[in-house]
């Protein structure tokens, strides 16, 4: 007979990187964990301090994955500025950096300092964020 292993869910925000390790933090308990960056579903959108879900094995509390939520929203620390003409309705991309230093593409029209929402599942821009 096969058993399955009970889980649970834990609210958890990140404090820092130590090495390819991120320390998160139980929200509740404010207990730390090392959790390795293959963990991690979006790692690269992780900002410290933002609200996680850490998924574990409830008897040997065991961190199983972290689960980031489903689309982030970060500042644009660096990308070309746009053309005179460029409009919200324009679909062409360019290049962009994160405040987490993740590469995304963006719309002609944002520019930097900016807040945009990026799904946490392919990377892709969704909107900008005012």
């Amino acid at each position: 007979m096969k058993t399955h292993s009970p889980l649970e869910l834990k609210s958890t925000r990140p404090v820092s990187k130590e090495g390819e390790d991120y320390v998160m933090m139980h929200t509740e308990t404010f207990e730390q964990v090392n959790i390795p960056e293959e963990l991690i579903n979006a790692p690269q959108f992780l900002k410290e301090g933002d609200a996680v879900e850490m998924v574990v094995h409830a008897d040997t509390e065991t961190p199983l994955y972290v689960e980031l939520m489903p689309s982030v929203v970060l500042e644009v620390t660096y990308t070309e500025p746009g053309l005179k003409g460029d409009t919200a309705s324009s679909t062409a991309l360019k290049p962009a950096e994160v405040e987490t230093g993740a590469k995304v593409m963006v719309p002609l029209f944002i520019e930097m300092g900016e807040k945009i929402r990026i799904s946490t599942a392919d990377g892709s821009y969704v909107e900008r964020v005012r």
